[in-house]
């Protein structure tokens, strides 16, 4: 399984920007997607996932209302939108994708595979 992450860039705050994730290979493995981000000297933390076959979304409680993670289906691509920019969303951003296991959908430890990551930079 490949990801490729897409749609970073400069934004004023209170803008929006749609992050973008190309998923190719032995897709039908996959059972979660998710997005993380990594904001400079710090962690990476969750932002959103959701079921690969399914509906089911959750999202960090910093972003939630605000952004919105979606799939194509005949694209095989995932999507981030995010409303509401601020300073602190300013990351580097990250796609990933699991297979099924009974494992926490935000934890950085529960997934198999991950994309390279797309710069998100938010101005005041």
């Amino acid at each position: 399984v490949q990801l490729q992450a897409s749609g970073g860039g400069l934004v004023e705050a209170g803008g929006s920007l749609t992050l973008s994730c190309v998923v190719s290979g032995e897709t039908s493995s996959i059972y979660t997607v998710a997005w993380f981000r990594q904001a400079p000297g710090k962690e990476r933390v969750f932002v959103a996932a959701r079921s690969w076959g399914g509906v089911v979304e959750k999202y960090a409680e910093s972003v939630k209302g605000r952004f919105t993670i979606s799939r194509d289906n005949a694209k095989n691509t995932v999507y981030l939108q995010m409303n509401g920019l601020k300073p602190e969303d300013t990351a580097l951003y990250y796609c990933a994708a699991r297979k099924f296991r009974p494992d926490d959908d935000s934890s950085e430890s529960s997934y198999d595979y991950w994309g390279q990551g797309t710069l998100v930079t938010v101005s005041s």
